[in-house]
């Protein structure tokens, strides 16, 4: 078993907020998103009756949007694993990193979800090669 992440973000291509939102209440007891400045909102959910801050920023980057999760209290276990629960659950493709982040790690290799369940790691953004 490895260590759990000390928070969760995973960045998905396409957001239908309503969608999330639902998702994000079944799966965390969330109330809905709030405006948190332009192009965020926020919320909060509960896990395991621990509270947990959940962070929407809009066109994070190329074109997909950033869900952090600040909080070791989420129903996954890393990135990895709440982006398999995301593409499956809302159909869309999800990237996140491929693990911890240490020191001389590549900051642009990132694990991609596609909606279809097919995973792989990938270079992002694409270095057009």
């Amino acid at each position: 078993m490895s260590e759990r992440f000390p928070d969760i973000e995973v960045y998905l291509k396409t957001v239908d907020q309503h969608t999330l939102e639902a998702w994000l209440g079944q799966t965390l007891a969330t109330s809905a998103l709030a405006p948190a400045g332009k192009g965020k909102w926020k919320t909060r959910g509960r896990h395991l009756d621990h509270d947990v801050p959940i962070l929407l920023v809009e066109k994070a980057a190329d074109g997909f949007a950033s869900l952090w999760f600040d909080s070791p209290h989420t129903p996954w276990e890393d990135d990895r694993a709440c982006a398999q629960a995301v593409a499956k659950a809302l159909g869309v493709e999800v990237r996140c990193s491929l693990g911890g982040w240490h020191p001389g790690d590549d900051p642009d290799a990132f694990w991609q979800v596609l909606a279809d369940g097919r995973e792989q790691a990938i270079t992002w953004p694409d270095s057009g090669r």
